[in-house]
């Protein structure tokens, strides 16, 4: 498993479709997750560090795990087919429960705690970047996306 960063949340056009991208910690692949408006909305709010007058949903999840004594210790992205991504909460008693991987993302920004990512999600859904440009196992399409992806990005893009 490889610990990831959150980098942020934006809104792809002309689709306004969001997605939060996601960075290797110690390493050079990015990994971009299309969600839905309320969990984007949701992340991007965390990341701001925004807090509602009243908790969000996943602001009631994180209140009840503590409540109960059960905190979150990690979450887990774990497989990805046909651009669905799967994750897994992991609570401090080994305990597992699945989870979409935006509510995942949302979830570990208010615990602080890790999100991990199974190897071979990075090697089918990552983006490599590295030995000057030239790809790595065979991902010169997906680079040449994924710039074009960051040739547009402006940090305002990451703003709700």
């Amino acid at each position: 498993m490889r610990e990831l960063e959150i980098v942020g949340v934006r809104i792809e056009l002309p689709s306004n479709q969001p997605l939060v991208l996601l960075k290797e910690v110690d390493g050079p692949r990015h990994l971009p997750i299309w969600i839905g408006a309320p969990e984007a909305s949701a992340i991007a709010m965390s990341q701001q560090g925004i807090e509602p007058p009243r908790p969000m949903t996943h602001d009631l999840l994180i209140n009840v795990l503590q409540a109960l004594g059960k905190p979150l210790l990690r979450a887990e992205l774990i497989s990805v087919e046909d651009t669905i991504f799967k994750a897994s909460l992991v609570f401090a008693d080994g305990v597992s429960v699945d989870a979409r991987a935006s509510d995942a993302v949302a979830l570990v920004l208010r615990a602080g705690c890790p999100l991990l990512c199974a190897e071979e999600v990075l090697a089918d859904a990552g983006v490599l970047v590295g030995n000057g440009g030239e790809s790595v196992d065979g991902e010169e399409e997906r680079i040449r996306e994924f710039r074009e992806f960051l040739d547009d990005v402006e940090p305002e893009d990451f703003e709700t």
